[in-house]
């Protein structure tokens, strides 16, 4: 605002000066007309000025609005002057030749006071005056003395122009500042103890409504995803408790007494299997972590899904038999797709492992692998007791078991990997009850790939068919 100021200042300044010019050289042309007309007007050549007769006491009230006439020969010779000058106009030899060809101005002082001064040519009037110039000159005194006054006046506008807008600007800048330091002191005081507050300064202001309104949107996820870490620990260390508790206990009770080998075999041998659980169930924890954290990408390659589902099918199917379930693929083309071979095993081994443990004995189960519009799709279905419904979404959470479910070799942790690889392949997973009876699980996976630049957060591992 100074700046503009000063440039519309500066503006009004020079465009007011040149107009006072201007005023003044007409009435320097008018007077030169006039008095070139009286100077020349006698047919004998004398010449005289047309001049008012006035006292001391008018001359000098009238000083201002005087002007001062003089005429020059062509060599620089006084020839005529005003009655009221004492002494001669000073004469610029170099404008005096340059006025043969037409008026020129200049600004000069004179008797100690600015004055600009117009050089007109007689020679206009005939032939006797060729070699005469009129000079005629008239003080700025009054000029210079309104242009102070506008200096004045436009430095003093600039001055309160800029003081009004640096006091409204600070006091604006306070004024709109203030409710982002009240919106950051609310933000400051909710900690890792207090996440379940939400920010309600200016909330209904509209100017920081959508502020307001995204970090709370932030504080809400922040506060889901610290309960569902503190779930999580939760869940993790009871599930861990278990095994550990029966391992602890078996050798405990093995290491009371001397024992036959056979049955520090059988002890050793049940220790095995708990120790197999816990690391199955630390691989999965490792697992998940990882895909929450995102650094771990699949290595992905052309593959032929159905013939990925076959594999784990098969190496299945003595676990199914030992159950009394019947298990088959009910595909027999290929759907080829681009993915991770390892991670699509770990996918079709958990969903067929979790529908082998919940199917009843003598019931059956059916994979299918298809393509439909692009995209790969792996449905299993078996004749079980389906899933309750306001379980069907959260039997993909982590440690989530479904009410009445009863499964003492399970971690609750197979269902949310097969959610994470499909959603790692740009994918997704869901569940529901067949109207027939039983569950239905599906898994779609885009046959070209993961679009844009892959996040992918699962571990692709570098022997074929490892499965936890």
């Amino acid at each position: 605002m100074v700046v503009a100021s000063t440039a519309v200042a500066a503006a009004g300044y020079l465009a007011l000066r040149a107009v006072l010019n201007r005023q003044i050289d007409a009435s320097l042309m008018s007077v030169a007309s006039i008095q070139a007309v009286s100077v020349t007007d006698d047919p004998a050549g004398g010449m005289r000025f047309h001049e008012w007769d006035l006292s001391p006491e008018e001359a000098v009230l009238l000083r201002d609005l005087n002007r001062f006439a003089q005429v020059w020969s062509e060599s620089g010779q006084s020839l005529l002057r005003s009655r009221y000058m004492v002494s001669d106009l000073p004469l610029d030899r170099e404008l005096l030749s340059e006025a043969a060809n037409g008026p020129v101005w200049k600004e000069d002082r004179y008797d100690g006071q600015p004055i600009r001064a117009l050089y007109y040519p007689l020679g206009r009037q005939g032939l006797p005056h060729m070699e005469h110039v009129l000079e005629v000159a008239a003080p700025l005194v009054a000029r210079d003395r309104t242009l102070e006054l506008v200096r004045y006046f436009l430095l003093g506008v600039v001055l309160i122009v800029g003081t009004g807008t640096f006091a409204g600007s600070w006091w604006l800048g306070a004024r709109t500042v203030r409710p982002v330091h009240e919106i950051i002191d609310q933000t400051e005081a909710i900690g890792a103890r207090t996440l379940r507050h939400r920010i309600s300064a200016h909330a209904d202001t509209r100017e920081y409504e959508r502020l307001v309104g995204v970090l709370n949107t932030m504080l809400d996820r922040i506060d889901g995803a610290f309960e569902a870490q503190r779930r999580f620990t939760a869940d993790a260390s009871h599930e861990l408790r278990s095994p550990l508790t029966a391992l602890r206990g078996e050798l405990e009770l093995a290491l009371r007494r001397e024992r036959a080998p056979e049955e520090y075999r059988r002890v050793l041998s049940s220790a095995l299997e708990e120790a197999e659980r816990l690391s199955g169930m630390a691989e999965n924890l490792l697992t998940l972590a990882r895909s929450d954290a995102g650094a771990i990408q699949p290595r992905l390659a052309q593959v032929d899904l159905r013939e990925h589902v076959d594999d784990v099918i098969e190496r299945l199917q003595p676990r199914a038999d030992a159950r009394g379930v019947g298990l088959r693929v009910t595909t027999d083309r290929a759907v080829p797709i681009v993915g991770d071979g390892a991670l699509l095993d770990r996918l079709a081994w958990n969903l067929a492992e979790n529908a082998i443990k919940f199917a009843p004995e003598g019931g059956r189960i059916d994979v299918s692998v298809d393509a439909q519009n692009g995209d790969a799709w792996i449905v299993v279905t078996d004749d079980g007791p389906g899933i309750p419904e306001g379980s069907l979404e959260r039997v993909f959470e982590r440690f989530y078991r479904a009410p009445g479910a009863v499964d003492p070799e399970g971690s609750g942790l197979g269902l949310a990997i097969v959610r994470a690889i499909a959603i790692a392949h740009g994918g997704e997973a869901t569940a529901r009850n067949r109207p027939e009876g039983g569950a239905m699980f599906s898994v779609r996976l885009p046959r070209t790939g993961i679009s844009g630049q892959p996040n992918l957060a699962l571990e692709s591992r570098s022997e074929p068919n490892t499965v936890v």
